[in-house]
């Protein structure tokens, strides 16, 4: 078979080669698109957009429940349509989907294949009864749920965040295995429908990644809300108990029983399936695609990008590797991963954004440093707003004045870090901040404050 040749092959339509194939389709590029699921990857279709248009129905009846706090009576009880929020759900993902698939068809030269890619060498990959060839390979193929082998998992049906996504029914008691980020925002959300909801975590604390106040409270801002958690748990494993499902957590206590189990255990690669070992592409311990600061592959003239290539996993990250690869490759200028600053959210309410180090990695740093804090208790947006929980965390070098960190766990928080994140990026001292004047009344304009108000970390 002769294969089509093509300047480009990207495998994977996600939020990283959609925009790569067209930044290489307006340099005059040939490409090859290749998706064999849904076009738009993770965010679009089963992460960022559809999940985040459901957190925003669970506020708006959280707020609603809440009404009489503010003054505003209504003249029933605030009332659930699950098949409404899923149905608005699908319309916000489906439209997206729609516009990416709109965009892909007119480019001049790109041509969109719907199956699996496997490599047959460094520079020719299989599409079904397809064979293409090009000097230039992408990989943005993605991740998906892990599903540890634990007892009895394979025995119970269960769900992951993919098939969260087709539920059409709002389950009576979710149990949610995980305590880290997908698990907390599903918890509260379905909590906030009308669900009776669980969450097991092997760990001693919930987000194991941020510092111990940040967890605390967000166990806090949970428990506040009626889910219970099991922190610690040791012993987990699953058993049929009539229609429901029994999670086991610690020897000696009684299972956890629910309608349905989510299992939120954290993500692998895609990339058992790809025939990288026929191209030479080598992957670590972990499945990820091994790619240095340019996202380079071992094998000259193949790139890894976004969730495979074990260098984040956010859209955010994702989009950024297709910003450092065109860089590089169309414009000239040698971005490279290691010149971002970390940073993400987590969307239960209220939302925290973080940026940079936490108070743990700095103190392990050895650094000499300074903290300020301030709770949301002493926010004036926060206590107009009626959401009062949570804090804000800075951390500075205490002979640079660089700033180091930033937690904003309250009201806006997802938006009120990039206060901090772009001072970061210009890298301008925290005494910037904190002669900055910022707006009142707003949750931003306590930055500066807290910049002032600086001791030594202890």
């Amino acid at each position: 078979m002769t294969a089509k040749t093509f300047d480009a092959i990207i495998i994977g339509a996600g939020q990283a080669g959609t925009p790569l194939a067209g930044r290489l389709n307006a340099a005059g590029m040939s490409v090859a698109l290749v998706e064999r699921k849904l076009v738009g990857g993770t965010c679009v279709n089963t992460g960022c957009i559809p999940t985040k248009t459901m957190v925003a129905s669970a506020y708006a009846a959280h707020l609603a429940r809440r009404a009489a706090d503010y003054g505003v009576t209504l003249s029933g009880p605030v009332g659930v349509d699950y098949k409404a929020i899923k149905a608005r759900k699908d319309k916000v993902s489906g439209a997206s989907r729609t516009g990416l698939e709109t965009w892909i068809a007119g480019m001049e030269k790109c041509t969109l294949y719907r199956g699996h890619a496997r490599f047959e060498s460094a520079n020719t990959v299989r599409v079904g009864d397809e064979l293409l060839t090009a000097p230039k390979i992408f990989l943005n193929t993605g991740g998906r749920a892990a599903v540890p082998d634990l007892p009895g998992v394979e025995e119970v049906p269960y769900l992951t965040n993919s098939s969260m996504m087709d539920l059409d029914v709002l389950p009576r008691h979710l149990v949610v295995v995980g305590g880290s980020y997908i698990s907390l925002e599903f918890a509260q959300m379905f909590r906030r429908f009308g669900s009776e909801v669980t969450v097991i975590e092997k760990s001693p604390r919930l987000t194991g990644r941020e510092d111990e106040d940040v967890s605390a409270a967000i166990l806090s801002i949970l428990q506040n809300e009626g889910i219970t958690v099991h922190l610690g748990a040791d012993d987990i494993s699953f058993a049929k108990q009539g229609s429901d499902v029994a999670v086991t957590f610690a020897a000696g206590k009684p299972p956890a029983v629910g309608s349905h189990v989510l299992l939120a255990l954290g993500r692998n690669p895609n990339t058992d399936d790809l025939g990288l070992d026929k191209a030479g592409v080598e992957v670590d311990r972990r499945g990820f695609v091994v790619v240095d600061d340019q996202l380079r592959t071992t094998v000259p003239g193949i790139w890894a990008m976004g969730d495979c290539n074990g260098k984040g996993a956010f859209t955010h990250t994702s989009y950024n590797d297709f910003e450092i690869v065109a860089a590089n490759l169309l414009d000239n200028d040698p971005r490279k991963v290691s010149d971002r600053i970390e940073a993400y959210a987590l969307y239960i309410d209220p939302p925290l954004g973080r940026c940079g180090m936490t108070e743990a990695a700095v103190r392990k740093s050895g650094r000499r440093a300074l903290v300020g804090q301030r709770p949301m208790t002493r926010v004036g947006r926060a206590v107009e707003k009626g959401e009062t929980q949570g804090f804000m965390k800075i951390l500075a070098d205490a002979d640079t004045g660089e700033i180091l960190g930033c937690s904003v766990l309250g009201p806006g928080g997802d938006e009120v870090i990039h206060s901090v994140l772009d001072l970061m990026y210009a890298k301008a001292p925290i005494s910037t901040l904190a002669r900055a004047m910022h707006i009142h009344p707003n949750v931003s304009e306590l930055l500066p404050t807290i910049a002032q108000e600086l001791k030594p970390l202890a």
